[in-house]
């Protein structure tokens, strides 16, 4: 008789059942997900109307109700491929030197005389002083600015270097320095990106670092690449500057410490600015979209507790004066101060409609990016590829389990049964783990799963070929059985753990389709094991204690 114990009879058995409740609701995707996105909704704040409270209960909650990702070729959506300009932030990382720098110097007045910031192109800071005979002493002074850039191999070099051209000291970013602004750059792009699409609600989007200054986004399940771009193209630099003046010459010349910038709703008209601004959009720890005292759309912002402090303070010092709030170069409104602001809140007003007003609260909520971005590619995937490409995905899955059901039923009878529940059982875990872990589905990911249902059976084929061989020697069914599994199992294993190498490498060094073909093929892999030996064999035990037959066929 077949030694196979009941504990490990149980274990199966609980395996198997616990992977069918998990990949069940996948049979109903559909409705688990609207129900899903229903209760997220009213999780988040939306008001419960009939619809969406019809929604929450289309599904159970006492039912799981996680699902298999699907991804961008399977649901439809955005890809957009956009590069960041990183060296925007240089002239933004030398504009932040010069205050410190000014002071050093001034603070050597007597040496180097008069301290005067010229007009230079975005990659230098010039500084003209008044003593050409100090130029040692401030090029001293301004080198002891300078800090070290430290790296993974430590320190590389100084942040800035300082040369001098007559009576004008140079300074000027070191390589050090720009590789690692690159770095931080398109680091802090990337999780900026990731926290706007995130709060968009967006199920499961794709967004990774493509060479040097690319970001990839794949966001399923949007409406177009020009939805997308709305929300990640913008940089939502927000600032608030006091305002100097007000003009409709757009070719006014603005003083070397002030900007002009043009306003949003009133076409024609310009307001110059201070350049430094008395709170960024950095302090922000809150937007969210609301009315003004009119009912029109705006948005509500909150400072922490430094942003609120300074804010506080310009308002109660400057009441009468107007200040300008300015996003990515335009001044959204000039609203002058009629009191002091304590508290660090308040609202932005425009001309917004409730859609703009949503979007921008997302905007400055995720916070700005630190350099604008450049769109490469943008694709728009539609539903309706991609229900094609599930279709034809299911088909060649059911044709190839099919083809393969009858190919071992015809070639070894009762046990070839035995294999196909098997290999139902095998595709059953495999969406039950790629539920649990939230893996993706695409595509190629298909591919490797009607793979695996040609491969899974082939521990199979060689467990009742050794059964064949065993038999031939007269030692009986039960003994032939188990010595078929057991001879087999080194051969099953050293097969598998190659193919299952070769898809964690593909994973490893692979990128989007391949990273999903990879994760179906790598988890079919692991299932197709455990369900050709031990499920089978549970089976195959199972059935021969009910029967005890004299003799058997493979």
């Amino acid at each position: 008789m077949l030694q196979f114990p009941m504990w490990k009879n149980v274990a199966i058995v609980l395996v198997c059942l616990a992977g069918l409740v998990v990949a069940f609701p996948n049979l109903f995707y559909d409705r688990v997900e609207r129900s899903n996105d229903a209760r997220a909704s009213l999780a988040a704040g939306a008001a419960a109307t009939p619809e969406l409270a019809a929604e929450a209960a289309g599904w159970p909650e006492f039912l799981p109700s996680g699902l298999v990702n699907l991804g961008l070729d399977l649901r439809g959506g955005a890809h957009v491929l956009v590069e960041v300009q990183t060296a925007d932030v240089y002239a933004e990382r030398l504009e932040g030197l010069w205050p410190d720098l000014r002071d050093r110097l001034r603070d050597l007045r007597d040496q180097v005389g008069t301290v005067r910031r010229l007009e230079s192109a975005p990659d230098a800071l010039r500084i003209r002083i008044g003593e050409p005979s100090g130029m040692a002493a401030a090029e001293e002074a301004v080198r002891a600015a300078s800090q070290p850039v430290i790296s993974l191999t430590g320190a590389s070099g100084r942040d800035f270097e300082a040369r001098a051209e007559g009576d004008v000291l140079v300074i000027t970013l070191s390589e050090a320095e720009k590789i690692a602004i690159d770095r931080r750059t398109l680091d802090q792009s990337l999780e900026i990106i990731r926290r706007r699409v995130d709060e968009t609600g967006t199920r499961e989007p794709t967004i990774q670092r493509q060479g040097e200054d690319r970001i990839l986004v794949q966001v399923p399940g949007i409406g177009s690449a020009e939805e997308l771009l709305a929300i990640i193209g913008k940089t939502a630099r927000l600032s608030f500057h006091p305002v100097v003046n007000r003009t409709t010459d757009a070719a006014a010349t603005p003083g070397l410490d002030e900007v002009i910038y043009p306003s949003m709703d009133e076409e024609g008209v310009h307001y110059v600015l201070e350049r430094r601004a008395v709170v960024t959009g950095e302090q922000l720890v809150d937007s969210q979209p609301t009315f003004d005292q009119n009912g029109l759309p705006a948005v509500s912002f909150r400072f922490n507790p430094a942003g609120g402090a300074a804010f506080g303070r310009y308002t109660a010092d400057n009441i009468g004066k107007p200040f300008a709030i300015v996003l990515d170069g335009e001044v959204i409104s000039a609203p002058v101060i009629q009191s002091h602001i304590p508290g660090g809140s308040g609202i932005i007003t425009g001309n917004f409609t409730p859609e703009d007003s949503t979007r921008l609260a997302i905007l400055l909520r995720a916070g700005a990016l630190p350099a604008e971005i450049r769109v490469l590619e943008q694709r728009t995937i539609g539903p309706e590829l991609g229900q094609d490409s599930i279709e034809a995905g299911r088909r060649a899955a059911v044709i190839a389990l099919a083809a393969v059901g009858v190919y071992m039923i015809l070639s070894y009878g009762w046990f070839g049964v035995v294999a196909c529940v098997a290999l139902l059982t095998n595709i059953v875990l495999i969406f039950a783990l790629m539920t649990g872990i939230g893996a993706t589905l695409t595509m190629p990911g298909i591919a490797g799963l009607v793979l695996t249902i040609g491969m899974a059976v082939d521990a199979n084929v060689l467990i009742f070929e050794r059964i064949r061989e065993e038999l031939k020697t007269a030692r009986g069914p039960a003994r032939a059985i188990q010595l078929g599994f057991e001879k087999a199992f080194g051969s099953i294993l050293d097969a598998n753990v190659t193919t299952l190498i070769v898809a964690v490498i593909l994973f490893m060094l692979g990128s989007g389709p391949v990273k999903g073909f990879a994760v179906t093929l790598g988890l079919g892999i692991l299932c197709s094991v455990f369900t050709a030996i031990y499920v089978t064999q549970m089976i195959i035990a199972s059935w021969f204690d009910w029967r005890r037959p004299k003799a058997i066929t493979v």
